[in-house]
């Protein structure tokens, strides 16, 4: 074991009390590693939940944000951000769309696409327009995301809910058409290209296709959340492209910034006009040290191949999964894409969490029985089979306990 048996965790009488902590206080890292205020070491298979797409102290990162801090780091939308055009003008580029609205988390990029579809409604017409959501989705934890979000214990205690979703099952045609039939008033379809807190679920690639037919023929809005999915996580740059397909409306944060907070919003034609001056607005969206962090980011990735990385490690990690945990009684999938996995357990497996770190390793668990793997997209292929040497008999014991 990398480290004794965990204690509680220590309290923090001034912060409130909204997680149930690890009792680590992490100090600093490097590459894909970890190490805590006590001196132990982890391999980070969470990459801050899908956040530091170049690791830790990346090497030409570290300095150019250096360089933009001392420079500057906010100013104002009231005056034009260069940067926000350099890093707008990568994203359309690499994703086929026209423009982007920059805010600061995926929350925010989440809830400037509602705007959006609720926006198009109205200018069209329809007073009182609806969205299509789905079970098991997860955008956010602001009034009117977590209503669009499909998990109970999210919402429980937030009523009363924001109207105006229509929630269907991930990867079922007929139940959109049976919606388009009924909800005259639908003008979006809004869903996570692989849903990351609900379990990590990917939508079929001829579901997206027929989404994206189906949209066309209602003259609706196809949004994409790819805020966990996106940015190289799957060994593409949106996951979306896997299927050949383009979203309308496409919301991205977490692994933009490798560790800056950071959001943005890029759509395309049929949602470019859609907002105006007045419409929308954010105070820290698009600082420059957030779109140096972005611009960088992007540039790394592509001067390293990272989607190339992302697709032949992500292979590797998945294949020594299966190698260890197939056939093995109460593992029930193994799912996901390039660097997102999940492996699903017939059972609650929070516990993994703090047996994991005391193991030298993080990770997450999702949606109760899912253990999730978020890492940089710098990792090699030899720390994949580390983390394959690390995690597979916690999971195995875990099983062999009932």
């Amino acid at each position: 074991m990398n480290a004794p048996e965990l204690a509680a965790s220590r309290p923090m009488p001034h912060v409130m009390n909204t997680y149930s902590r690890l009792p680590i206080a992490l100090s600093h890292g490097r590459g894909c590693w970890l190490w805590d205020t006590e001196g132990r070491r982890y391999l980070d298979g969470l990459g801050g939940i899908a956040v530091n797409t170049l690791g830790h102290a990346h090497p030409r990162l570290v300095p150019a944000l250096q360089e933009q801090v001392a420079k500057l780091i906010h100013s104002s939308n009231y005056y034009e951000v260069p940067l926000q055009e350099q890093l707008a003008a990568k994203l359309c580029e690499i994703s086929g769309l026209d423009a982007a609205f920059f805010c600061n988390s995926g929350l925010e990029a989440n809830e400037a696409a509602l705007k959006i579809a609720r926006k198009f409604g109205h200018d069209k017409g329809i007073a009182r327009p609806e969205i299509i959501v789905y079970e098991g989705a997860f955008h956010g934890r602001s009034i009117a995301t977590l209503s669009a979000t499909g998990n109970p214990k999210v919402q429980k205690g937030f009523e009363p809910l924001v109207e105006g979703f229509v929630r269907v099952p991930l990867n079922d045609l007929a139940a959109i058409e049976e919606v388009a039939l009924s909800h005259p008033n639908v003008v979006a379809v809004f869903l996570e290209t692989i849903q990351g807190e609900g379990g990590i679920n990917p939508s079929r690639w001829d579901y997206l296709q027929g989404l994206r037919r189906t949209c066309d023929a209602h003259g609706w809005l196809l949004m994409l959340d790819e805020v966990q999915c996106g940015i190289g996580r799957t060994g593409k740059w949106f996951a979306y492209q896997w299927a050949g397909i383009q979203p309308d409306v496409m919301p991205l944060a977490k692994g933009l910034g490798s560790g800056v907070p950071i959001g943005a919003v890029v759509v395309g034609p049929r949602a470019v006009d859609v907002l105006g001056p007045g419409n929308h607005g954010t105070t820290f969206g698009g600082n420059p040290l957030a779109m140096r962090a972005g611009v960088e980011t992007l540039k790394i990735m592509e001067e390293d191949g990272l989607l190339a990385n992302a697709a032949a490690v992500g292979a590797v990690l998945r294949g020594g999964l299966e190698r260890e945990l197939r056939g093995v009684a109460g593992v029930t999938e193994i799912r996901g894409a390039g660097l997102m996995l999940g492996i699903e357990l017939d059972r609650p497996c929070g516990a993994l969490l703090g047996r994991a770190a005391q193991a030298g390793l993080m990770i997450s668990v999702t949606a109760d029985r899912v253990i999730r793997l978020v890492p940089a997209l710098i990792l090699s292929a030899e720390e994949a089979e580390q983390i394959v040497a690390l995690l597979c008999p916690l999971v195995k014991a875990l099983l062999q306990e009932s």
